[in-house]
């Protein structure tokens, strides 16, 4: 028996997110949802998801005295960040005229650029809002069984620009080429929304509760 903990700190689709969990899971599966940092800390796996802007993000976090729960849980344990989930684990973000992160990773979270067109010449609107295509650029097991160029779902209009090129899992290109999963270790994160992405999302999920980052 495991228990996977889905972080609630007030914003992200959490039903969504743990309805996909508990559709992947075993029969002897505990998904949690929870704010509570000890049950976060106490789970075997956990699951950080989020949406919205970065400062509202922060805010939630900090009054759910949570920062200390996430930065551990990332650093000790099987952990699966989602869209804003993502972005808040890097040092700061030009949204809301700059704003400072968890800074797990050196980097920053920056804006898609206003005058973006596609190979066809058409204008590119922002949020990037819908299916793209991931190319995987480091072998993990966490791609186990899911196709490279995959397409997934993403909704957002800033994206994160790691320090470390080693983090990088996957890119996407919208207008430009920007990182959209990172892996290092036992943490595995991504821009687009897992839930939402059909079989694909749901695979990783799976592989996610199957992830042994020590083998």
């Amino acid at each position: 028996m495991q228990t996977i903990a889905v972080i609630d700190y007030g914003m992200g689709n959490l039903h969504s997110v743990a309805k996909a969990i508990e559709h992947v899971a075993g029969a002897d599966d505990r998904v949690l949802v929870t704010d509570d940092a000890d049950a976060i800390l106490g789970a075997e796996r956990v699951v950080f998801p989020g949406q919205g802007a970065a400062r509202d993000c922060m805010n939630a976090i900090s009054e759910h005295q949570l920062n200390r729960a996430i930065l551990e849980a990332a650093a000790s344990k099987p952990f699966f960040g989602i869209c804003m989930g993502l972005q808040v684990l890097l040092q700061c973000s030009e949204e809301n005229g700059g704003s400072d992160l968890l800074g797990l990773f050196p980097g920053q979270v920056v804006r898609f650029p206003g005058d973006m067109h596609d190979t066809q010449g058409n204008r590119l609107k922002i949020p990037h809002m819908g299916w793209n295509r991931v190319r995987q650029t480091q072998d993990h097991p966490m791609w186990s069984g899911v196709p490279e160029g995959s397409r997934f779902y993403f909704v957002h209009s800033y994206y994160v620009r790691p320090e470390d090129s080693g983090i990088l899992a996957g890119v996407s290109d919208y207008g430009v080429e920007f990182t959209s999963v990172i892996a290092s270790r036992n943490l595995f994160a991504t821009q687009f929304h897992p839930e939402k992405s059909a079989d694909h999302g749901l695979r990783l999920l799976q592989n996610f509760l199957r992830w042994n980052p020590e083998t």
